[in-house]
């Protein structure tokens, strides 16, 4: 396939997935747009990145359904000057995508050899406002913290307290929160006084692992 192909298969994408689902934020769908979610699986599935379903990317690791990115990325609401910290790098799609739309991300990765290839990607396209670090993503960044937006790519059975504490005020955080048969998306906000959650839908993530 040549890239006028991946273009058209984004393009559908973004219909048939996303705006037909009730993604409404233009600068997200402008990212997912603009992202070549392609070049983020093995060759051997590339024709199949713009499907609606995840895809593995080795170490019993997944890149996330197209739509669950873009709600999940949605819900942070970044206007663009928002510091960000992702949980599980993973391939580097998710990372591209809140790339797009904030000032700077911060994105951690347990498993070393995914953190690796991911930087490599995402330097290759260009990206000189993310940071990656190897650890145990349930401790966050608190170095960088406080962070506007914090998004996690893997299932908790509750959300880490280390993450609340490292969230600005007026900052949004979205979380798969369950067990392996279990899970919904959860957003939290926090305010002056308190934390407000909301479920969004029901998810499968894998799940998200202490060191």
């Amino acid at each position: 396939m040549d890239e006028k192909d991946y273009t058209k298969l984004r393009e559908r994408m973004i219909e048939k997935q996303l705006i037909a689902r009730d993604i409404k934020d233009q600068r997200v769908l402008d990212a997912m747009r603009s992202v070549p979610r392609h070049l983020f699986v093995d060759s051997c599935n590339q024709r199949e990145a713009y499907e609606d379903y995840p895809l593995p990317i080795g170490c019993d690791q997944t890149i996330s359904q197209p739509y669950i990115v873009a709600l999940m990325t949605e819900s942070l609401q970044l206007k663009g000057p928002e510091k960000v910290l992702e949980i599980g790098t993973g391939s580097g799609y998710q990372t591209a995508i809140l790339a797009e739309l904030a000032e700077h991300v911060y994105s951690v990765e347990r498993l070393e050899s995914l953190s690796a290839k991911a930087e490599k990607t995402l330097q290759e396209m260009g990206y000189n406002n993310i940071s990656f670090k190897k650890g145990d993503g349930t401790l966050g960044w608190p170095e960088k913290a406080p962070f506007d937006g914090i998004l996690v790519a893997a299932a908790a059975k509750k959300v880490p307290g280390s993450l609340l504490e490292q969230l600005a005020v007026r900052g949004r955080l979205v979380i798969p929160v369950g067990d392996s048969l279990l899970q919904e998306l959860i957003l939290i906000i926090k305010g002056e006084k308190g934390m407000q959650e909301y479920k969004l839908c029901g998810c499968r993530f894998v799940p998200l692992i202490e060191d």
